[in-house]
């Protein structure tokens, strides 16, 4: 059975999403980021990202991890192409063709988009208010504002990023957009993204996997 490990409020919230739409059952377990704990080599802490258990899964010490069956892979992205064109029927490419572009905007989103949609959820919704910095944020946005423009014109089109149809590419790349809702005026001059994401959102099995997240401690 495929294991995930990573709690739901990380990037282990791509896999866990990924399966739920897809059917595939899953062992969770939950390993926590070592920051979040006060003492993470305490021994009685619990399983995190510092933990000699969890670094023999994943040395790096980053979530989240999978192993299916014995094949460990680490980076949420990666896994996510991996999981689809596995398991993932629809969601997987229906071509070489399709796994390039699916490939192609996942590293997109990790370069173009991920670097500042971060720093706009910690300066505007994750980090004490004393700890943000709006020039930060304000920064961030003006770093997006032309990869929002490519996104949006691209569902402009059927909708969707790959193949006219919902896949993985819309998966990842929905998790990573993410980031930036605190940024309401990255959204009003980009109708299409906006659009796209509010019916990513919709999805049952997002839905799922952010009731999951939402029980977790933040």
């Amino acid at each position: 059975m495929l294991t995930i490990y990573g709690v739901y409020r990380s990037r282990a919230s791509r896999p866990v999403w990924l399966a739920y739409e897809i059917g595939l059952p899953f062992q969770h377990v939950p390993v926590i980021q070592a920051y979040r704990l006060s003492a993470p080599d305490a021994a009685d802490a619990p399983l995190n990202t510092r933990s000699p258990a969890f670094l023999r899964v994943n040395p790096n010490g980053h979530i989240p991890t999978i192993d299916d069956d014995g094949l460990v892979l680490h980076e949420s992205l990666a896994i996510n192409l991996y999981l689809a064109k596995r398991y993932g029927g629809a969601l997987g490419p229906a071509s070489v063709a399709e796994d390039g572009q699916m490939g192609m905007w996942a590293l997109w989103a990790a370069t173009e988009v991920e670097p500042h949609s971060l720093q706009i959820q910690y300066h505007r919704m994750s980090y004490p208010p004393a700890e943000r910095d709006p020039k930060v944020a304000e920064a961030a946005v003006a770093a997006l504002r032309k990869p929002f423009a490519v996104l949006d014109q691209k569902l402009a089109g059927s909708g969707f990023l790959v193949g006219g149809r919902f896949t993985v590419a819309d998966i990842n790349v929905a998790e990573v957009v993410r980031y930036a809702i605190a940024a309401p005026e990255l959204f009003k001059p980009t109708p299409a993204l906006r659009g796209w994401l509010e019916a990513c959102h919709a999805r049952p099995a997002y839905k799922r996997m952010m009731t999951e997240r939402e029980r977790e401690p933040a």
